[in-house]
């Protein structure tokens, strides 16, 4: 029996939880610091360019049809569906005559298109816009772009060339510098449905910055990560968009320095 199925066996989750770093094995978080610039120092960052070789080489073979899916460049057999964000997607969809036009903020080289894709293809207007670092945007463009996936550098870019009703926002707002920045070009730029997915979220009324370590199983990598104030997060879109549901993610519970955290989601429509 290996030290982390022994540690599963018998510790208490709480414990467990605070051990994960020694068992080096899986993701954990650590730390807590006063700015994002002093996390970034103490980290390897997530524009490493073995990151983006990981995704690519997974997210080819979904393409191929050799992987049913992947996710932050792991393969799996079978594709791992969040239904909350497929009901966000659908509902956008039946308000607008079946027309679809996502912008995938941070959507890297279309892992949630291709996720979805199994109930979005029979919408009779379907488009899908990765928004994402320049990197990832030239790969995409290069060996993922299609009719349906596009990429673009920006979200100006993605809302001009595609109108979006639309914006997905999964696992990316805790790894962006400045979320509250992103979160309000999205809303001044008028999209009429928020999704959000995967995003941690603690009880506190304050937000706090972390950093999240990822094992060299799938690459080897730490980077800032925002912890976000449930309630807080919340109120940034109160005057503007509605709260349609609030939805328990899959990522699960986690801890970070002492502070229990949650990964969740909202699906939110412009009053």
């Amino acid at each position: 029996m290996t030290m982390r199925s022994m540690a599963k066996q018998w510790v208490p989750p709480i414990i467990l939880q605070r051990i994960k770093p020694l068992l080096r094995s899986t993701i954990y978080f650590s730390g807590t610091y006063p700015s994002w610039e002093a996390a970034r120092a103490q980290t390897s960052g997530y524009d490493a360019a073995l990151i983006l070789e990981r995704v690519r080489d997974a997210t080819l073979k979904v393409r191929d049809g050799e992987a049913k899916y992947e996710r932050d460049s792991v393969i799996f057999n079978e594709i791992q569906f969040s239904f909350p964000l497929l009901a966000g997607l659908l509902r956008a969809a039946s308000e607008n005559d079946g027309r679809l036009c996502v912008l995938d903020y941070g959507g890297s080289l279309g892992s949630s298109y291709f996720q979805c894709m199994n109930f979005l293809s029979e919408l009779p207007s379907l488009n899908w816009g990765v928004v994402e670092q320049a990197h990832f945007v030239e790969c995409g463009k290069s060996l993922f772009q299609s009719e349906q996936l596009q990429f673009f550098d920006g979200i100006a870019e993605c809302v001009r060339e595609t109108g979006p009703n639309v914006a997905l926002l999964s696992s990316v707002l805790q790894y962006v510098p400045e979320p509250y920045k992103v979160m309000e070009e999205l809303m001044t730029a008028g999209i009429p449905y928020f999704v959000i997915d995967r995003t941690p979220f603690t009880d506190r009324s304050a937000d706090l910055i972390t950093i999240q370590h990822v094992p060299p199983s799938i690459y080897p990598a730490s980077y800032p990560c925002h912890m976000f104030g449930r309630e807080s997060f919340a109120d940034r879109f109160r005057d503007r968009y509605e709260l349609i549901a609030e939805f328990e993610g899959a990522d699960g519970n986690a801890i970070a320095s002492g502070v229990p955290f949650s990964f969740g989601g909202m699906i939110l429509r412009r009053s």
